[in-house]
């Protein structure tokens, strides 16, 4: 398996890209409150919150082409459903509608192309073609930036499980960093200081 790295300024520039055009905008202070509460569902098997069994079916099925599961992990091993789930189900009846919406548009695109009334039991390919019609959307810019969201947090809080979003970034998660040796005096060393 070959692992690729993104830069942390390459990481940066398409996460604030992610937000664009989102109905949710989070905080960070609001993601680890979501991703805490999201990690205690996960970890206790429990119902999800808000979302009907459909919902779940559908925007899991989202987020794994968002971030799709090929030679690395992606959004079903992180869970993002559940942190998808706990951020919808926080006092935010106005998004979700514009999401349980935008999910009847994209169920109504599926039978008229495809004859399949639900967005997951398309192939992927079906999938792909689907969501790059929509790319535009609210719709399909709220699911992108809560599923970048709950696989890059902090697996602590929910979403990222196992770290798989850390190990796509190449992050080492470690309880503290030592800099190397003369690392912060470097420039006063080629001076003779």
């Amino acid at each position: 398996m070959k692992k690729t790295r993104m830069s942390r300024r390459a990481f940066l520039n398409a996460g604030s890209d992610a937000a664009k055009g989102s109905c949710i905008i989070l905080t960070m202070p609001m993601i680890l409150a979501a991703c805490g509460q999201a990690n205690d569902a996960r970890t206790n098997n429990t119902d999800f919150r808000l979302l009907s069994e459909e919902e779940v079916l559908e925007y899991s099925a989202i987020s794994a082409r968002i971030i799709p599961s090929n030679a690395t992990p992606g959004a079903t091993e992180a869970g993002v459903i559940y942190f998808i789930d706990t951020v919808v189900a926080d006092d935010r009846e106005a998004e979700h509608q514009i999401l349980k919406d935008g999910l009847v548009t994209l169920q109504s695109e599926a039978t008229a192309q495809f004859g399949v009334a639900s967005f997951y039991l398309l192939n992927e390919e079906q999938q792909d073609q689907l969501l790059r019609q929509i790319e535009t959307s609210e719709f399909f810019n709220t699911i992108r930036f809560l599923t970048v969201a709950g696989m890059f947090s902090s697996p602590e809080y929910g979403g990222n499980r196992d770290k798989v979003g850390f190990e796509l970034l190449g992050f080492t998660d470690q309880h503290a960093w030592q800099p190397p040796f003369g690392f912060y005096d470097a420039d006063f060393a080629e001076k003779g200081e």
